[in-house]
């Protein structure tokens, strides 16, 4: 006999967002623990990543805005060996530390994405992680000029061999953390984001402009359309204001 109630697994969760209308709130997720990228998700950083990386194309006969189309989500060294398929590897590495340099110096106009510093503060007993592409140096120097919490458990750039797209990082976020990938949310701006997070088995939570297009779970404008609810015995459940899908 067919059950009352409804199917709340994620893949049931991602058939119903598919069918809801565009502008209409999302419903609520419930979850164990949550992944959060950094650059695009809690930071905004764009004006110092395009600084960096539009010179960087620039020097190497590459069109800006194509580059720019790639980089966001990934290790330097990814997003290169993207663009330059022919390129040596150990090349690649050797310039990404060059260009992390550059970027763990740049903070002019780093700022939090709004909604953020209160939705860390919603979440500080909560179980999280950050998730992020960046090296340690350049998640630090990022998070202090946007004045954000840096949370406890950090899987960065030096913690995984694969770079977003790839689900190392998530999973290696929820084995910590001690959670399934099916009881962790995670939360993206960058297509790499959304794919790896799909990839490791997880709901995954648009934010910004940029996030809408990669088909996430669901979707926020900002982190201010974010509402968490903890629940009586663990667990937390997400309300979620609507955006452009």
């Amino acid at each position: 006999m067919p059950s009352d109630t409804p199917d709340s697994s994620p893949k049931a969760q991602d058939v119903r967002d598919a069918r809801r209308p565009a502008g209409t709130a999302a419903a609520p997720l419930a979850a164990r623990a949550l992944l959060l990228d950094m650059d695009g998700t809690l930071v905004d950083s764009d004006a110092a990543v395009e600084r960096v990386w539009r010179d960087w194309a620039a020097g190497h006969g590459l069109d800006g805005d194509e580059v720019m189309k790639v980089v966001h989500g990934r290790q330097g060294y990814a997003t290169m060996a993207e663009l330059l398929p022919d390129r040596p590897m150990e090349v690649n590495h050797a310039e990404n530390r060059r260009l992390l340099e550059r970027e763990t110096a740049d903070t002019e106009g780093v700022v939090p994405v709004p909604g953020a510093a209160a939705f860390l503060a919603a979440i500080e007993d909560l179980p999280h992680a950050l998730v992020t592409s960046a090296s340690v140096p350049l998640a630090t120097a990022r998070m202090n000029a946007a004045g954000l919490r840096m949370p406890p458990v950090r899987i960065t750039a030096e913690s995984v061999g694969a770079s977003k797209p790839h689900p190392e990082g998530f999973l290696k976020a929820a084995a910590e953390l001690g959670f399934a990938p099916e009881d962790c949310v995670v939360f993206e701006d960058s297509e790499a984001g959304v794919t790896a997070g799909r990839a490791a088995g997880m709901r995954v939570v648009g934010v910004g402009p940029r996030a809408a297009a990669f088909g996430p779970t669901a979707h926020v404008p900002t982190l201010e359309g974010v509402r968490v609810e903890p629940l009586p015995g663990g667990g937390l459940r997400l309300h979620l204001a609507p955006g452009p899908r």
